[in-house]
């Protein structure tokens, strides 16, 4: 996959290359480039905002810098996505989806937002990714293209571990535990211990559903619903 961010603010993206998406990069599972919108700006100055029409506060970032460099990027096969509040807010099942795509150009907004305009000309899809609003569309770029970075083929070294984890069923993921057997006081149950692994699925399946009701009980009705439909 070929991932392009277009930001007016490029060095926020340094953790991108590191840990897992690194890796990813390194073994050309997923190629990512990150350019600066102000490069594409014929403003003497490389100014890419300007007073919004009808006055109100805060600056609006210019369509001409932003349209250039979308189409600098664009391909027949891209997908162009605004992280954006007010857009559809991102989940696990949008990771997925998003992971199959072929090219995606991040665009992330600052200051009050971008011109209408290049949003009606080159957007595909806005994503949030909650009921927040950001300094700019940065950070939740990045955590859309590690959610989604994470579902390609072959960059988690162990594929069937995807299947245990939060959101793969509509549950929160069960309690885990390493060495030493005994910290602190607090012992692993011993069923994690007894080698059943029939056993050990139907503790951890129950620990799920538990945590799953006390902490999102909207996801526990939902799982709920899903087992009486089978």
């Amino acid at each position: 996959m070929k991932i392009d961010v277009l930001t007016l603010f490029p060095e926020m993206f340094a953790p991108i290359n590191a840990s897992i998406l690194k890796r990813a990069q390194e073994n050309n599972l997923l190629s990512l480039e990150v350019a600066n919108i102000r490069d594409y700006s014929k403003d003497t100055h490389r100014k890419c905002d300007d007073y919004p029409y009808g006055g109100g506060n805060g600056m609006v970032m210019t369509p001409q810098p932003l349209y250039d460099s979308i189409m600098d990027k664009k391909t027949p096969n891209s997908k162009v996505i605004y992280l954006s509040p007010k857009g559809k807010v991102f989940n696990q099942k949008k990771a997925i989806s998003l992971a199959k795509e072929e090219h995606l150009i991040f665009v992330c907004g600052h200051y009050e937002g971008v011109d209408e305009r290049v949003l009606q000309l080159c957007v595909d899809e806005e994503i949030s990714i909650g009921d927040f609003v950001l300094t700019g569309g940065e950070l939740a770029c990045m955590v859309v293209i590690d959610a989604l970075a994470r579902n390609i083929a072959g960059v988690l070294g162990n594929e069937e571990s995807k299947n245990d984890e939060s959101f793969s069923l509509p549950l929160l993921e069960y309690p885990q535990y390493t060495r030493p057997q005994v910290f602190e006081g607090l012992e692993v149950p011993q069923v994690l211990l007894s080698g059943n692994h029939k056993e050990v699925d139907k503790f951890r399946l129950e620990q799920s559903i538990e945590i799953t009701k006390q902490r999102r009980p909207d996801l526990y009705e939902k799982y709920l619903k899903m087992k009486d439909e089978k």
